[in-house]
Protein backbone atom coordinates (compact mmCIF):
# COMPACT_ATOMS: atom_id res chain seq x y z
CA UNK A 1 0.00 0.00 0.00
CA UNK A 2 1.78 3.09 -1.13
CA UNK A 3 -0.92 5.82 0.02
CA UNK A 4 -3.55 5.47 2.23
CA UNK A 5 -5.76 7.62 0.25
CA UNK A 6 -6.19 9.14 -3.46
CA UNK A 7 -7.61 11.77 -4.55
CA UNK A 8 -9.54 12.13 -7.20
CA UNK A 9 -11.20 15.15 -7.16
CA UNK A 10 -12.36 18.30 -4.76
CA UNK A 11 -14.08 16.02 -1.71
CA UNK A 12 -13.67 12.96 -3.19
CA UNK A 13 -11.20 9.95 -2.43
CA UNK A 14 -10.62 6.41 -2.59
CA UNK A 15 -9.04 3.35 -0.79
CA UNK A 16 -8.35 0.56 -2.89
CA UNK A 17 -7.22 -2.53 -1.41
CA UNK A 18 -7.13 -6.85 -1.51
CA UNK A 19 -9.75 -8.27 -1.25
CA UNK A 20 -8.73 -12.23 -0.88
CA UNK A 21 -11.72 -14.15 -1.30
CA UNK A 22 -11.64 -18.00 -2.05
CA UNK A 23 -11.49 -17.07 -5.77
CA UNK A 24 -8.95 -14.94 -5.32
CA UNK A 25 -7.82 -11.21 -4.74
CA UNK A 26 -10.55 -9.31 -6.65
CA UNK A 27 -9.78 -6.59 -4.95
CA UNK A 28 -11.62 -3.94 -3.23
CA UNK A 29 -12.37 0.15 -3.07
CA UNK A 30 -13.98 2.27 -0.84
CA UNK A 31 -14.69 5.98 -1.84
CA UNK A 32 -14.92 8.67 0.47
CA UNK A 33 -16.86 11.86 -0.14
CA UNK A 34 -16.43 15.19 1.95
CA UNK A 35 -19.73 17.18 2.53
CA UNK A 36 -19.79 20.81 2.57
CA UNK A 37 -19.95 20.87 6.55
CA UNK A 38 -16.50 18.59 6.46
CA UNK A 39 -18.47 15.00 7.38
CA UNK A 40 -17.24 12.32 5.48
CA UNK A 41 -19.18 9.59 3.88
CA UNK A 42 -17.72 6.59 3.51
CA UNK A 43 -19.23 4.49 0.78
CA UNK A 44 -18.42 0.67 0.35
CA UNK A 45 -15.55 0.23 3.26
CA UNK A 46 -12.67 -1.72 2.96
CA UNK A 47 -10.38 -3.33 6.15
CA UNK A 48 -9.82 -0.94 8.46
CA UNK A 49 -6.21 -0.03 9.28
CA UNK A 50 -3.79 2.31 11.36
CA UNK A 51 -2.68 4.38 8.49
CA UNK A 52 -6.18 4.20 6.38
CA UNK A 53 -7.97 5.73 9.45
CA UNK A 54 -4.88 8.36 10.07
CA UNK A 55 -5.77 9.48 6.35
CA UNK A 56 -9.61 9.60 6.75
CA UNK A 57 -9.24 11.48 10.21
CA UNK A 58 -7.25 13.83 8.42
CA UNK A 59 -10.18 14.74 6.03
CA UNK A 60 -12.81 15.32 8.14
CA UNK A 61 -15.60 13.79 10.95
CA UNK A 62 -17.05 9.93 9.51
CA UNK A 63 -20.70 10.62 9.66
CA UNK A 64 -22.00 8.01 7.57
CA UNK A 65 -20.49 4.37 6.47
CA UNK A 66 -22.40 3.31 3.76
CA UNK A 67 -23.33 -0.42 2.66
CA UNK A 68 -24.18 -0.18 -0.57
CA UNK A 69 -25.45 -3.76 -1.80
CA UNK A 70 -25.65 -6.87 -0.49
CA UNK A 71 -22.33 -8.26 -1.06
CA UNK A 72 -20.47 -4.90 0.42
CA UNK A 73 -20.57 -5.77 3.62
CA UNK A 74 -17.41 -7.34 5.13
CA UNK A 75 -16.14 -4.18 7.05
CA UNK A 76 -18.65 -2.20 8.31
CA UNK A 77 -18.78 -3.60 11.66
CA UNK A 78 -14.93 -2.24 12.26
CA UNK A 79 -15.19 1.15 10.86
CA UNK A 80 -18.90 1.37 12.93
CA UNK A 81 -16.72 0.29 16.01
CA UNK A 82 -13.75 2.57 15.59
CA UNK A 83 -16.29 5.59 14.78
CA UNK A 84 -19.82 4.72 16.96
CA UNK A 85 -20.83 8.14 16.54
CA UNK A 86 -21.48 7.33 12.58
CA UNK A 87 -24.96 6.69 11.19
CA UNK A 88 -24.63 3.48 9.25
CA UNK A 89 -26.98 2.83 6.11
CA UNK A 90 -27.59 0.05 4.16
CA UNK A 91 -29.25 -0.78 0.75
CA UNK A 92 -32.59 -2.62 0.98
CA UNK A 93 -32.44 -5.85 2.62
CA UNK A 94 -28.93 -5.11 3.92
CA UNK A 95 -30.32 -5.12 7.49
CA UNK A 96 -31.88 -8.19 7.33
CA UNK A 97 -29.08 -10.00 6.03
CA UNK A 98 -27.08 -8.61 8.89
CA UNK A 99 -29.36 -8.72 11.65
CA UNK A 100 -26.09 -8.30 13.52
CA UNK A 101 -25.69 -3.97 12.85
CA UNK A 102 -27.42 -1.45 14.04
CA UNK A 103 -28.61 -0.06 10.90
CA UNK A 104 -30.09 3.08 10.79
CA UNK A 105 -31.07 4.34 7.39
CA UNK A 106 -32.05 2.29 4.33
CA UNK A 107 -31.00 4.02 1.53
CA UNK A 108 -32.68 5.20 -1.04
CA UNK A 109 -35.73 5.20 0.68
CA UNK A 110 -34.18 7.19 4.03
CA UNK A 111 -30.95 8.98 1.70
CA UNK A 112 -30.02 11.59 4.55
CA UNK A 113 -30.82 15.74 3.97
CA UNK A 114 -27.14 16.56 4.40
CA UNK A 115 -26.21 14.62 1.34
CA UNK A 116 -28.74 16.83 -1.08
CA UNK A 117 -27.07 18.77 -3.87
CA UNK A 118 -24.25 16.27 -3.66
CA UNK A 119 -25.07 12.58 -3.70
CA UNK A 120 -27.80 11.46 -6.01
CA UNK A 121 -29.20 7.73 -5.38
CA UNK A 122 -30.87 5.02 -7.61
CA UNK A 123 -31.53 1.54 -6.48
CA UNK A 124 -30.58 -0.54 -9.34
CA UNK A 125 -34.17 -2.81 -9.24
CA UNK A 126 -34.48 -6.31 -10.72
CA UNK A 127 -31.14 -7.66 -9.19
CA UNK A 128 -32.35 -9.05 -6.52
CA UNK A 129 -29.08 -10.80 -5.37
CA UNK A 130 -26.98 -7.39 -5.23
CA UNK A 131 -29.24 -4.58 -4.59
CA UNK A 132 -27.28 -2.36 -5.54
CA UNK A 133 -27.68 1.40 -4.88
CA UNK A 134 -25.71 3.46 -7.58
CA UNK A 135 -24.04 6.61 -6.29
CA UNK A 136 -23.53 10.00 -8.23
CA UNK A 137 -21.38 12.93 -6.54
CA UNK A 138 -22.78 15.41 -8.27
CA UNK A 139 -19.82 17.87 -7.63
CA UNK A 140 -17.01 15.98 -9.62
CA UNK A 141 -19.22 14.41 -12.00
CA UNK A 142 -18.83 10.42 -10.59
CA UNK A 143 -20.99 8.05 -10.70
CA UNK A 144 -19.98 5.09 -7.83
CA UNK A 145 -20.61 1.34 -8.26
CA UNK A 146 -20.03 -1.32 -6.57
CA UNK A 147 -20.60 -4.75 -8.52
CA UNK A 148 -22.82 -3.80 -10.69
CA UNK A 149 -19.72 -3.01 -13.27
CA UNK A 150 -16.15 -4.65 -13.67
CA UNK A 151 -13.57 -2.43 -15.23
CA UNK A 152 -10.57 -4.83 -16.56
CA UNK A 153 -8.68 -2.90 -19.12
CA UNK A 154 -5.77 -5.18 -20.78
CA UNK A 155 -2.77 -5.35 -18.53
CA UNK A 156 -4.66 -5.25 -15.56
CA UNK A 157 -2.90 -6.84 -12.30
CA UNK A 158 -5.06 -9.98 -11.67
CA UNK A 159 -4.91 -11.68 -8.17
CA UNK A 160 -8.07 -14.14 -9.41
CA UNK A 161 -7.18 -14.89 -13.15
CA UNK A 162 -9.34 -18.26 -13.47
CA UNK A 163 -12.08 -16.89 -11.68
CA UNK A 164 -12.17 -13.44 -13.83
CA UNK A 165 -11.86 -15.24 -17.40
CA UNK A 166 -14.74 -17.92 -16.39
CA UNK A 167 -16.95 -14.64 -15.70
CA UNK A 168 -15.43 -12.61 -19.07
CA UNK A 169 -14.89 -10.07 -17.22
CA UNK A 170 -11.33 -9.00 -18.37
CA UNK A 171 -10.46 -6.73 -21.57
CA UNK A 172 -13.61 -4.42 -20.66
CA UNK A 173 -16.09 -2.89 -18.59
CA UNK A 174 -19.55 -3.54 -18.22
CA UNK A 175 -20.89 -6.60 -15.94
CA UNK A 176 -19.93 -9.87 -16.04
CA UNK A 177 -21.77 -12.89 -16.87
CA UNK A 178 -22.83 -13.73 -12.88
CA UNK A 179 -24.26 -10.22 -12.65
CA UNK A 180 -25.84 -10.56 -16.03
CA UNK A 181 -27.18 -13.97 -14.93
CA UNK A 182 -28.53 -11.85 -11.27
CA UNK A 183 -30.45 -9.81 -13.62
CA UNK A 184 -33.81 -11.35 -12.85
CA UNK A 185 -36.34 -8.40 -14.34
CA UNK A 186 -34.02 -6.87 -17.16
CA UNK A 187 -37.05 -4.61 -17.73
CA UNK A 188 -36.85 -3.40 -14.02
CA UNK A 189 -33.04 -2.95 -14.50
CA UNK A 190 -33.31 -1.13 -17.65
CA UNK A 191 -35.84 1.43 -16.01
CA UNK A 192 -32.82 1.88 -13.55
CA UNK A 193 -30.09 2.51 -16.12
CA UNK A 194 -32.19 4.88 -17.71
CA UNK A 195 -32.24 6.91 -14.27
CA UNK A 196 -28.39 6.25 -13.50
CA UNK A 197 -27.80 7.53 -17.15
CA UNK A 198 -29.62 10.59 -17.00
CA UNK A 199 -27.08 12.06 -14.37
CA UNK A 200 -24.06 14.17 -15.36
CA UNK A 201 -21.67 12.03 -14.78
CA UNK A 202 -17.95 11.33 -16.71
CA UNK A 203 -16.12 9.29 -14.60
CA UNK A 204 -17.20 5.73 -12.65
CA UNK A 205 -15.66 4.34 -9.39
CA UNK A 206 -15.62 0.30 -9.78
CA UNK A 207 -15.11 -1.43 -6.50
CA UNK A 208 -13.04 -4.19 -8.91
CA UNK A 209 -10.94 -3.17 -11.39
CA UNK A 210 -9.70 0.59 -12.74
CA UNK A 211 -11.52 3.61 -12.36
CA UNK A 212 -12.36 5.21 -15.30
CA UNK A 213 -11.11 8.58 -16.04
CA UNK A 214 -13.51 9.62 -18.69
CA UNK A 215 -16.34 8.51 -20.93
CA UNK A 216 -18.26 6.97 -18.54
CA UNK A 217 -21.51 7.63 -19.84
CA UNK A 218 -21.26 6.46 -22.71
CA UNK A 219 -19.25 3.45 -21.75
CA UNK A 220 -22.11 2.78 -19.33
CA UNK A 221 -25.33 2.68 -22.36
CA UNK A 222 -22.73 0.20 -24.38
CA UNK A 223 -22.36 -2.25 -21.63
CA UNK A 224 -25.44 -2.37 -20.60
CA UNK A 225 -27.33 -2.27 -24.30
CA UNK A 226 -28.68 -5.86 -23.96
CA UNK A 227 -31.43 -5.12 -21.73
CA UNK A 228 -32.89 -3.00 -24.63
CA UNK A 229 -34.91 -5.55 -26.84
Amino acid sequence: METPLEQLDSDLWIASRPLRLWIGDVGSRMTVVRLADGALVLHSPVELDDATREAVDALGTVRWIVGPCLVHHFYLADWLAAYPEAVLCGAPGLAEKRRDLPFVREIPAETPAEWEGVLDLVAVEGAPLMNEVAFHHRPSRTLILTDLAFHRPAGTPDGAPLFHRLVGANGRFGPHRIVRFGLRDRAAAARSLDRILAWDFDRVVVSHGVVLETGGRDRLREAFAFLRP
